[in-house]
């Protein structure tokens, strides 16, 4: 699903760069431009984010 129309960014993309490490929404926003235009999408893009960043060390713990 597309978060940024502005930027066409997906939930995928922040999911993968929460997988990378990023954790809060400045250091997304440097990676893919979220919510550096308009700002609609910033609410849904921490929400995302920070669902992925829950998930995200528990999938590490699965996967080793």
């Amino acid at each position: 699903m597309y978060v940024c129309i502005c930027h066409g960014i997906t939930d995928r993309a922040i999911r993968e760069a929460a997988d990378r490490g990023v954790d809060s929404l400045d250091q997304l926003a440097c990676e893919t431009g979220i919510g550096t235009c308009c700002g609609s999408c910033r609410e849904l893009a921490v929400r995302i984010l920070d669902q992925a960043t829950v998930a995200s060390p528990l999938l590490h713990l699965v996967a080793a």
